[in-house]
């Protein structure tokens, strides 16, 4: 069938759910109406849909770390020192590579290698090898709502046995989940098998069940602007909300200009709530996450301490709804789970703290407004595209380069546009590429960045760029030259 943006008919959803419950044996564990039951049968603090629209009431933030092993016991034992020794409000289950490129075979040798070794061999939990039983045994043995984090382009499996097994809350969409992962994988594909796991997630919301749906904000997580993350945001949201998703979680990765982060939160619900309801989803409840700093951390523990305070300061002042918490141990590999634990302590000391302040700089409501209108046109353009249709238009948007994203690996992707910081350090655009951006907000961006050369004493060119991608890790926010404070 042609692709659109069309709730999945009852009889296509059936057809393909037989394909995809062929795919590993665990499958076999997978029955709808016990699974509603299921969720049903959970307690109200264990629902992440709950939790989140109670704290978007009381405009508090809530903390979620990264983790994830490869053996049930020690995952288990991991998820609880971050509850109980993290204070973690919100608990994830990031799941292994092999998973997310649906290799079970690999990911069932690396829990057998595990086992042998003990420890991890795998960089995240095999949910899909776990099965049903293996899931549930992590939601019981915890106290709080959990998430499946993850990075794959054909997650249906993984979404399927993750449902069943009672989580309430995924990860990821059919853009967020390809660009900045795959190599060879067409948006058509990935757009398809999206409307899969979010026409799943409206079937199960039919049911009675809510389970949280949250497109990848950050993408490939350095120097992303705003409007190109927002723009995907909003339209994973509509494409799930046809879908009959109720309950969407928008995401933005923080750029560390504390002006630029808190405009981009506060225009993304709003913009995400425009669109929704200017195409008829009226009943969808939007809250917002902001990933701590996504780029390369500095090594000396101190340090990273001060960028995940930063993005602490950032999320509290912005009021989104949540907040993903790095570690200090981010420029060494996985982190510790003690190191986690004092990412996590170190968040909610710093929001508990400005919980009460109000950010009201004076060119926030600028920096809003240019977020706005950057977004607005990329994703009107795709809107355009698709000749009205979201899923043909953002295919066509990629194609043509309307949608690009920077360092995004994806053969699909232009990777014309270029970002880099003013002299303030927040994200400008230097060369748009395709993006049809109104002139004067080309112009801006320009102006911006030629600001900061004329400061730098140098040429705006792609060397900018490059700084700006190690500055965070060599202490600074903005790369200048060498030298140069």
């Amino acid at each position: 069938m042609e692709l659109q943006n069309k709730r999945i008919s009852d009889q296509e959803f059936y057809s393909i759910r037989e394909e995809v419950l062929q795919q590993w044996p665990t499958a076999k564990s997978v029955n709808f109406d016990e699974a509603v039951a299921y969720h049903k049968s959970l307690p109200q603090h264990k629902l992440f849909s709950k939790k989140l629209v109670d704290a978007k009431e009381k405009s508090t933030t809530l903390i979620q770390p990264r983790a994830g092993v490869a053996l049930i016991k020690e995952h288990i034992e991991l998820l609880t020192y971050l509850q109980d020794k993290g204070e973690a409000d919100l608990l994830p289950t990031t799941i292994d590579s092999y998973t997310r490129q649906n290799r079970y075979q690999e990911a069932e040798t690396g829990i057998r290698e595990s086992f042998k070794e003990g420890r991890s061999m795998l960089n995240g939990f095999p949910a899909v090898n776990h099965g049903v039983e293996g899931c549930r045994k992590v939601i019981e043995a915890l106290d709080t709502p959990l998430q499946v984090r993850h990075g794959t382009p054909d997650a249906r499996l993984l979404t399927e046995i993750t449902y069943a097994g009672g989580f309430t809350s995924y990860e990821g969409g059919g853009i967020s989940y390809n660009l900045p992962y795959a190599k060879n994988v067409p948006m058509e594909k990935t757009i398809r098998d999206w409307q899969y796991v979010d026409r799943l997630t409206g079937i199960y919301e039919e049911a009675g069940v809510s389970i949280n749906r949250e497109p990848f904000g950050p993408l490939t997580g350095t120097l992303v602007p705003p409007c190109v993350s927002h723009a995907v945001a909003i339209i994973e949201a509509l494409l799930a909300a046809e879908q009959g998703v109720k309950n969407i979680t928008v995401g933005y990765g923080q750029c560390g200009n504390l002006v630029q982060d808190v405009a981009a939160i506060r225009t993304l619900e709003e913009l995400t709530d425009e669109y929704l309801q200017k195409y008829g989803y009226n009943d969808v409840i939007v809250t917002t996450v902001l990933h701590q700093w996504m780029g390369g951390f500095p090594q000396d523990e101190a340090k990273a301490f001060g960028v995940i305070s930063w993005g602490s300061a950032t999320t509290a002042l912005s009021k989104a709804t949540k907040v993903i918490v790095k570690t200090p141990h981010e420029a060494a590999g996985i982190p510790t789970m003690e190191a986690n634990a004092q990412g996590l302590r170190c968040t909610k000391q710093v929001i508990s703290m400005l919980a009460d302040q109000v950010c009201t700089a004076a060119n926030l409501e600028e920096e809003k407004e240019v977020i706005r209108r950057e977004t607005r046109a990329l994703v009107d353009k795709t809107f355009e595209l698709g000749n009205g249709d979201i899923a043909q238009g953002v295919v066509r948007a990629v194609q043509a380069g309307v949608i690009d994203i920077p360092f995004a690996p994806s053969r699909y992707n232009a990777g014309k546009m270029l970002p880099a910081r003013d002299n303030n350090g927040a994200i400008r655009i230097l060369n748009a590429g395709n993006m049809p951006l109104p002139q004067d907000m080309l112009d801006f961006n320009r102006a911006k960045i030629e600001e900061r050369a004329k400061f730098e004493k140098r040429k705006a060119s792609f060397q900018m760029v490059i700084d700006d991608v190690y500055a965070i890790s060599k202490g600074r926010l903005v790369g200048r030259p060498q030298g140069m404070r």
